[in-house]
């Protein structure tokens, strides 16, 4: 992580300041230390360059991890599994099994060759409006971001598998901090984006959006890719989100139609459904102090992702469960006393 964030974090459990024990570091970045906070009796440590701001009570929750761990001992226990994945042609498998193929590359640290394959798996799973309407979320972020706060550092929430971050980094000379609550997504974003040249301007924190390391009105560029919505209890979310937005956030959403009672179903199964829809969310941002635009609308239709021929049941995408049609725009909300 790079040296200037440090003067940005605080504990995320109760706000109080750090006490750093810098162990490794070169001229940037801090590569291995300990940062201390001596009210919660907590340690956050930063190994191999990547800071650990995952609270004590969150730990348990990283799904990155049980599903790739959970997918590598699975392929592991059934070796025949494992061969047929890897040694049929790259078009006799489904989009599904292509994406697998990409995170056995990855696990494995064959990083070029695994966006090979991703982009291959990518066009099948998702249909061409779908594919647009995100292209043009993406382009709309980035021609919004590029002229704001072009000095300060840009914070991305959920950043997942980096496809925002990583249109961000085209920016001249704008640090971006990607951040998951995944320590294991990161580590592969690390891989990856030094793989592409591009790590130099990125630095890693672990930690859950509801429950943040930043101080209060410290972040004045915020983004986020699809991320919201796969965060339980939206109204904790917002709110800290809103305490360390002095800036805008910029948030890359779709919503579900009102009336969709399966796929609104199917969601409400893992997750509160409120920031899937339109009218709900925009209740939410209001009542956690932002002001919110919906900008650079479209839609397009979204299909149920191809199931894996190799692992019964297995999908990349759990939603849509039956096709829809996906109202897509850029989220730009603003702290509501900020927007005259």
């Amino acid at each position: 992580m790079h040296k200037t964030v440090v003067d940005l974090l605080i504990c995320p459990l109760c706000h109080g300041l750090l006490d750093w024990t810098i162990e490794e570091q070169d001229e940037r970045r801090i590569l291995q230390a300990d940062a201390y906070c001596s009210s919660c009796d907590v340690h956050y440590p930063v190994r191999d360059g990547i800071g650990l701001f995952v609270t004590p009570t969150l730990r348990k929750d990283d799904l990155w991890e049980e599903a790739a761990s959970g997918l590598m001992g699975y392929l592991r226990a059934n070796p025949e599994i494992e061969r047929a994945l890897m040694e049929q042609p790259l078009d006799a498998l489904t989009p599904a099994d292509q994406m697998l193929r990409t995170m056995w590359l990855e696990d494995q640290g064959n990083f070029e060759e695994a966006k090979r394959v991703a982009d291959v798996a990518m066009s099948g799973l998702y249909t061409p409006e779908y594919v647009e309407c995100f292209r043009s979320q993406t382009e709309f972020v980035y021609a919004q971001v590029a002229s704001h706060a072009p000095e300060s550092p840009i914070l991305d929430i959920a950043s997942g598998r980096g496809y925002l971050v990583e249109r961000l980094l085209a920016l001249p000379n704008r640090l971006v901090i990607a951040t998951d609550v995944s320590p294991r997504i990161l580590r592969r974003d690390r891989q990856y984006l030094s793989m592409m040249g591009l790590y130099d301007r990125v630095t890693l924190l672990a930690f859950d959006a509801r429950q943040t390391p930043f101080k209060a009105g410290s972040i004045q560029t915020m983004t986020t890719n699809l991320g919201l919505p796969n965060i339980d209890q939206p109204d904790l979310l917002l709110w800290e989100l809103r305490r360390i937005c002095e800036g805008t956030l910029f948030a890359i959403n779709h919503f579900l139609p009102p009336n969709d009672t399966p796929n609104i179903e199917a969601i409400s199964a893992m997750l509160p459904p409120d920031l899937l829809i339109k009218s709900s969310t925009t209740t939410h941002f209001a009542e956690a102090g932002w002001k919110v635009e919906l900008a650079n609308l479209c839609s397009g239709i979204a299909q149920p992702t191809p199931p894996s021929t190799l692992i019964e049941g297995l999908k990349i995408d759990t939603l849509p469960a039956t096709e829809t049609v996906f109202d897509w725009c850029v989220l730009v909300a603003t702290p509501a006393e900020h927007s005259q």
